[in-house]
């Protein structure tokens, strides 16, 4: 046989075997399926995949082709991969450091090359838990996140979906306090300095120009005292919004959050001290909120690897309860939550398993299980522009599909993190049923 017969025999052969893989059809019998657009649980469904994609769902009692690949999690309840709407997977401090001095640390003496490996590694642990997308929002260097988000998505590297915001437009300063001034060069490492009306335009297209999927901004600076204006807060929404972004505004003081949103942001990050009458605004204008808040576990564990005393941890309770009130009076005043998790302290478990600690903060917090998965699914990909790709499952959506053990409703908690099956646009990444493992 010829070199060149050879050669086409075995294109011929690889097309063909890559064709009838891609194009088997899979079946998943699931014993429960969240229909997280309708915020509900449905009895024995059949989640039909073609390649990264749901097909169709339907009733159990329909017939299955013999000739697809069919994956029991008929003992399981079934969910769309969930969403953390609040990371920061490039950036990373011990609970004892200050979050400003081990930023300049980052800056000063952390490669690129070794932020970003060790991105990857803190990457790959959301899918564990069953994150399969993640709005990450700076603190990643000079838009490391969105190389982050090419390499997963090209195969490179394994990892959730990532939407990348790059650097944080935010005012003198950024949210790095203490720096002399002949160092303030390190500052525009980590965060866009705006300047004005004009350069907060330029800011945007900056980022356009490097491909971010969304527009974050420091709306106050605290403990720097810097803030950007209402009128360039304005700018960068309307910029953002000419070329199809979203803009999202991290806000401790309500000052701060009232000017973002009356500046037409889309959401507010934490809103920490937020006002009724700004709760009421953002229900007004479908702004929605990310309350990022921690479990009392959590801060005990924190408060404990800090040093603190812990004699004195009357603060966490402060803290909790603060979280709650907040928290209530948005659902209150109907504000859309978004699960947001925030943890960027190495606590000696996975940046995953640090996330999923937000479902708890939230149970605590008095939200029932079936909305907090909403927040964390349909609702943070509505507010993305993407309900109809990820956070849910129906047809046309990627298969994106998550089991967990238990019962949600009765003992969220413990059910939510066991989670026993991760597929990625159709890809098994975990299984652990029946006594296997993957």
């Amino acid at each position: 046989m010829s070199r060149d017969k050879f050669s086409f025999l075995m294109l011929t052969l690889f097309f063909s075997s890559h064709f009838i893989a891609q194009g088997q059809i899979t079946y998943i019998k699931a014993g429960l399926l969240y229909d997280s657009e309708n915020n509900v649980l449905v009895e024995n469904q059949i989640v039909e995949i073609d390649s990264n994609e749901i097909v169709d769902i339907y009733d159990a009692g329909k017939k299955i082709a013999q000739t697809g690949n069919i994956i029991d999690l008929s003992a399981y309840t079934v969910l769309p991969g969930l969403i953390d709407g609040h990371t920061h997977v490039l950036f990373s401090r011990s609970a004892d450091v200050d979050f400003a001095e081990h930023a300049v640390v980052t800056l000063a003496m952390e490669s690129e090359a070794l932020r970003t490996l060790r991105g990857v590694k803190r990457a790959r642990s959301y899918l564990d838990v069953g994150i399969t997308s993640i709005k990450d929002l700076g603190n990643s260097g000079l838009f490391l996140d969105v190389a982050l988000r090419d390499a997963i998505h090209e195969g490179t590297i394994e990892g959730p979906r990532v939407f990348a915001s790059g650097p944080i437009l935010a005012s003198s300063g950024g949210q790095i306090y203490g720096v002399s001034p002949k160092h303030q060069n390190l500052i525009d490492e980590e965060y866009r300095i705006v300047r004005g009306v004009e350069d907060a335009k330029v800011a945007v297209q900056e980022h356009v120009n490097q491909g971010v999927d969304l527009i974050k901004i420091c709306a106050d600076n605290l403990p720097n005292k810097t803030m950007l204006t209402k009128a360039e807060i304005t700018a960068i929404v309307k910029t953002a919004h000419t070329y199809g972004l979203k803009v999202t505004a991290h806000a401790v003081t309500d000052k701060s959050a009232r000017n973002a949103v009356e500046a037409g942001v889309d959401g507010i990050e934490h809103g920490f001290n937020i006002s009724d009458s700004t709760l009421e605004l953002m229900a007004d204008k479908n702004v929605f909120l990310v309350p990022t808040e921690n479990s009392k576990d959590y801060m005990v564990l924190y408060s404990t690897l800090a040093g603190y005393d812990q004699d004195s941890n009357e603060w966490i309770d402060r803290y909790r309860n603060a979280m709650t009130d907040r928290l209530q009076r948005a659902i209150e005043k109907g504000v859309t939550i978004v699960a947001g998790s925030d943890n960027y302290t190495e606590i000696n478990r996975s940046r995953g398993s640090s996330s999923v600690d937000m479902f708890k903060a939230y149970y605590e917090s008095g939200m029932s299980p079936l909305d907090i998965l909403q927040s964390a699914t349909y609702l943070s990909a509505k507010n993305l522009g993407k309900q109809d790709e990820i956070g849910v499952l129906k047809s046309g959506a990627k298969a994106d599909i998550v089991a967990v053990k238990g019962n949600l409703v009765t003992a969220f908690i413990p059910t939510i993190t066991q989670v026993v099956f991760v597929m990625k646009e159709g890809q098994v990444i975990k299984k652990t049923i029946e006594g296997t493992k993957q």
